[in-house]
């Protein structure tokens, strides 16, 4: 996965606009973290595109073709998989209630590095690739307490920690 950083001005910015066309339509897009920076006549959209380099045509690196799908039971152990189709199902739920494609909110390789990290904060999910703050924001909580454990171990022995 690379990044690539693009600012589109409010004023006159089409030909920067055009460029970030240009740019998606011949990239395998991830995910695409936006932010509008307010600055009077100087205010803008900063964009980070997550994206996979396209192949030597020029084209989306998908170029028609899918990539062999993934068999998440094969590469997670027993246990983890249970997790990840929890979250998966978490993440139908909550798709299928605002209308939008389950990837929109998390891909499935997101999931299956919330559950091969034991994220267990918000933190932990701003590191996995692609996962950006205002996601974070809207379902973070949801997720997070899918993935963290429900019976956590004492942090201190017995007794108080002198003893």
């Amino acid at each position: 996965m690379q990044l690539r950083f693009f600012t589109i001005p409010v004023h006159g910015g089409d030909e920067a606009a055009e460029a970030l066309n240009r740019f998606l339509g011949g990239h395998r897009v991830l995910a695409i973290d936006r932010s509008f920076v307010q600055d009077g006549g100087n205010s803008a959209w900063s964009l980070c595109v997550s994206f996979e380099p396209a192949d030597g045509g020029g084209r989306p690196a998908s170029g028609g073709k899918r990539a062999a799908k993934l068999d998440y039971r094969e590469i997670l152990n027993e246990q983890d998989f249970a997790l990840f189709a929890r979250l998966r199902a978490l993440r139908k739920d909550l798709a299928e209630a605002e209308g939008v494609p389950a990837y929109a909110l998390f891909t499935n390789d997101q999931l299956a590095a919330m559950v091969q990290r034991q994220v267990q904060s918000r933190a932990g999910l701003l590191e996995i690739d692609g996962v950006g703050e205002a996601r974070v924001e809207k379902y973070g909580a949801r997720f997070l307490a899918l993935l963290r454990p429900t019976a956590t171990a004492p942090l201190e022995p017995p007794g108080g920690a002198d003893a």
